[in-house]
């Protein structure tokens, strides 16, 4: 079958990675793609927002599956167009990727629908907004509605940093048109988990879970990006818990999108916290994420193609290999600046000796040739995933491969498996 893959950062390439392994797959292509993900797939210049491009080249290269990576695409709609153009696609259609396109679209499901999450006001007034602040108290989460490429949501210690996150999503544009809105909500403690599960439309099919770190800094600290690292799997995510989740939170939510005429395909993406009441959602998306793809892609039994399929088709789902033992870990190194303004362009060197350490794979994220040569050309440019035995094994792995790979500025976490909260 012929397979494209759009997107072109560390999760597309983690996906290329596995889907070339599959016998069911004889033309791999990626849209742009990236300089790792053509040692893999046949990359094209068209961008992940070119959708009247991207539907005609699938239909002109009879592409048998497209897989959306990125949230932007499949909120404008992709898959939709795919779909009547006869395409199979892996991802939800428009109306049910507005789970992860509208804060208040999805706050709104979960309060209708009994889901467990934070309690929350919505607001399209700052004066009220910074009011309601001042009536519930800090710390808080004040978040733009839109996308906001993960760095949406700001938790804000005290009200005076409360008014500055409304200030800058509503009043500042900070995040386009995306700040127009903004969810408040409590401010959630606990463990944080990210887990997944696929749907074809109807039963949903649980994954794993992965522990992505979102702040710049070590100790959690910093602003938000979107995402430094993350490992697989969790400790206190046991099998007691997955089961919970999906009786309580994914079942729920998938059944509340199908009854509101929005059944949703794809791969649900449920952001945790296992607070002493039990798990509650902080946040869905509507993809896998960057960089928890990267750690579950390496430690994923099997083919790949076969689920992908039945999730786009609406087919009965094949069976999978359990989960291997094995831990993996994946750390993203960063431009210097990063999440904020940064360089590009800046020579990469020691990736292929990096990728010669065992159990390590160096995915590309923001990586360019200039003139034959690897440069940076993003915030996040590498993401270093080493998979062994143990968690402290994949740490040592993938901080022992970074050890060989250089670029001015090249900034990452070192706590990456071993986080401890910021106090």
């Amino acid at each position: 079958m012929r397979v494209l893959v759009v997107g072109g950062g560390g999760r597309e390439h983690a996906l290329v990675w596995k889907l070339a392994q599959s016998p069911l797959v004889q033309r791999l292509y990626a849209a742009p793609g990236n300089p790792g993900i053509a040692r893999h797939a046949t990359c094209v210049a068209l961008a992940t927002d070119a959708l009247d491009d991207l539907v005609a080249f699938a239909r002109d290269e009879g592409i048998d599956l497209t897989v959306v990576g990125p949230e932007a695409p499949l909120v404008a709609g992709l898959v939709d167009r795919l779909a009547q153009a006869g395409r199979a696609a892996f991802g939800p259609g428009a109306r049910a990727a507005a789970i992860e396109g509208s804060k208040v679209f999805a706050k709104g499901l979960m309060a209708r629908h009994g889901i467990p999450t934070a309690r929350f006001a919505t607001f399209d007034d700052p004066a009220h907004a910074r009011r309601y602040c001042r009536e519930t108290g800090a710390p808080i989460v004040v978040k733009a509605d839109g996308l906001a490429a993960g760095k949406g949501a700001i938790v804000c210690r005290t009200l005076d940093e409360a008014d500055a996150a409304v200030g800058e999503c509503m009043e500042r544009k900070a995040f386009g048109s995306a700040g127009t809105r903004v969810v408040v909500e409590e401010f959630l403690t606990g463990e944080e988990v990210s887990f997944f599960a696929l749907s074809n439309g109807r039963d949903p099919f649980p994954l794993a879970a992965a522990q992505d770190h979102k702040t710049v800094f070590d100790g959690d600290r910093g602003p938000n990006t979107g995402g430094m690292g993350a490992y697989s799997p969790v400790a206190s995510f046991d099998a007691a818990m997955e089961r919970r989740v999906m009786e309580t939170i994914v079942g729920p939510t998938l059944a509340a999108l199908a009854k509101e005429g929005a059944p949703y395909r794809g791969v649900l993406y449920a952001g945790l916290m296992l607070t002493t009441d039990g798990p509650k959602v902080f946040e869905f998306n509507c993809r896998f994420g960057d960089p928890e793809c990267q750690a579950l892609m390496v430690r994923w039994p099997g083919d790949l193609v076969p689920l992908l399929l039945a999730a786009a088709r609406g087919d009965a789902w094949p069976a999978l290999a359990a989960w291997p033992s094995q831990a993996s870990v994946c750390v993203a190194l960063a431009s210097g600046g990063y999440p904020g303004k940064y360089a590009t362009g800046l020579p990469i060197e020691g990736v292929d000796a990096a990728a010669r350490h065992a159990g390590v794979r160096v995915f590309h994220a923001g990586t360019a040739l200039a003139d034959g040569r690897l440069v940076t050309a993003g915030g996040r440019v590498l993401s270093v995933t080493a998979v062994a035995a143990t968690l402290q094994g994949a740490i040592d792995a993938a901080y022992g491969a970074i050890g060989e790979i250089r670029f001015e500025g090249m900034h990452y976490r070192t706590d990456i498996g071993r986080r401890r909260p910021a106090t």
